[in-house]
């Protein structure tokens, strides 16, 4: 009965009505972040670039209120009452779709669709389309919005969802002992990836460094890790020899920590199998302690948080951290953010079907 919600967003801040109308809630979503990311980025696309700059935004599930909503439609008005918009307001792709058309960006246009990681994917993707050459610049990330009758049900019925219902402020609380489920959210994370040098030649401000990427799959259940956290171990131990450095350099980790009894517990082991006994010292964190998890745009919002955090060396706090769980012992910044100096970070991302992302940042210095 509880979700964490988007409020007082009008998509008409963004769109005329006429285009906001043939779009998806989650295409609004990565419109608004989208619209954001390239002011703050200062890109300019133009005639001589836009085969350069690509688009690739991901989500989970796509437009399920257009799904819902349409179906109703069918189901007591006929078929000719279905939207002509319905098929491409709903699709994964339209959002970097309609990004792309929205800036002329006409390198490569992609989306996944993997579930909790496709926004992680999406931006580990596009890492490595920049350092192939395909691109110089990426508007790149994911998007979600499931917040729905028939998505909570399912979710619901998975027995997935926290049922703190009476303390919704509450409900959301990784690592804890007391944790019952995850509390479904929604938005979109969007960010420029850009190539060192192009960014430097035209004066970008720069947030920090991409240096790593891992993907694995866990070839062992639909919804939970093995008991060995195999999958979690190896795409960490893959972004982290991507980056060319020693476990020992990550100083935070901005975990996938949805606060169900699985995740957390076996997260929690990968990252002391991977560490050893800097497992210990370095600090670990779930943002969707305070914002819910967004499905397949948590993976574009995080790695954003992650990149904030080493910007300004705060660490975001795990909040609701109250009852210490024995199998979760490790420093997950409880309950108020922290300084801390630290060089890289790096953000998980793990989803349905045992799909697995990494993505490691580094700390900028001019």
């Amino acid at each position: 009965k509880i979700a964490c919600e988007v409020k007082n967003f009008n998509p008409e801040d963004f769109l005329d009505r006429k285009e906001a109308r043939r779009m998806g809630a989650f295409t609004h979503f990565a419109i608004a972040a989208a619209d954001q990311a390239m002011k703050d980025s200062g890109l300019k696309i133009t005639d001589a670039n836009a085969d350069m700059v690509g688009t690739y935004i991901s989500s989970g599930i796509g437009d399920f209120w257009a799904i819902e909503r349409e179906h109703e439609k069918l189901l007591t008005q006929g078929p000719k009452k279905v939207s002509p918009f319905f098929i491409v307001s709903a699709i994964v792709n339209l959002a970097a779709g309609n990004v792309s058309i929205r800036y002329g960006a006409k390198g490569p246009n992609s989306a996944t669709a993997t579930a909790c990681s496709a926004g992680a994917h999406a931006i580990g993707d596009s890492f490595r389309i920049i350092e192939r050459g395909d691109a110089d610049a990426m508007i790149c990330g994911g998007t979600e919005s499931a917040i729905t009758p028939m998505s909570i049900a399912g979710f619901d019925s998975m027995r997935a969802l926290s049922r703190r219902n009476d303390d919704p402020t509450r409900a959301s609380r990784p690592f804890d002992a007391e944790r019952d489920g995850f509390v479904i959210g929604e938005g979109a994370g969007i960010m420029i990836l850009e190539e060192m040098e192009h960014a430097k030649a035209r004066g970008a401000k720069i947030y920090a460094e991409i240096v790593g990427y891992g993907m694995t799959g866990d070839a062992y259940h639909v919804t939970q890790p093995d008991e060995t956290a195999s999958g979690a171990v190896r795409v960490m131990q893959r972004a982290i020899k991507d980056a060319g450095i020693s476990p020992e350099k990550i100083g935070y980790i901005n975990a996938h920590g949805t606060s169900t009894p699985y995740n957390d517990k076996f997260e929690t082991l990968a990252i002391k199998k991977v560490f050893g006994d800097h497992a210990y010292k370095l600090a670990v964190s779930s943002t969707k302690s305070m914002i819910g998890h967004a499905l397949g745009a948590a993976g574009g919002i995080e790695a954003v948080i992650t990149v904030l955090a080493l910007k300004h060396q705060m660490l975001p706090p795990t909040i609701n951290y109250e009852n210490p769980d024995p199998d979760c012992d490790l420093d997950y910044v409880p309950n108020k953010a922290r300084q801390a100096k630290i060089e890289y970070a790096l953000t998980n991302s793990f989803g349905f079907g045992g799909t697995n992302a990494c993505l490691i940042f580094k700390r900028y210095e001019e």
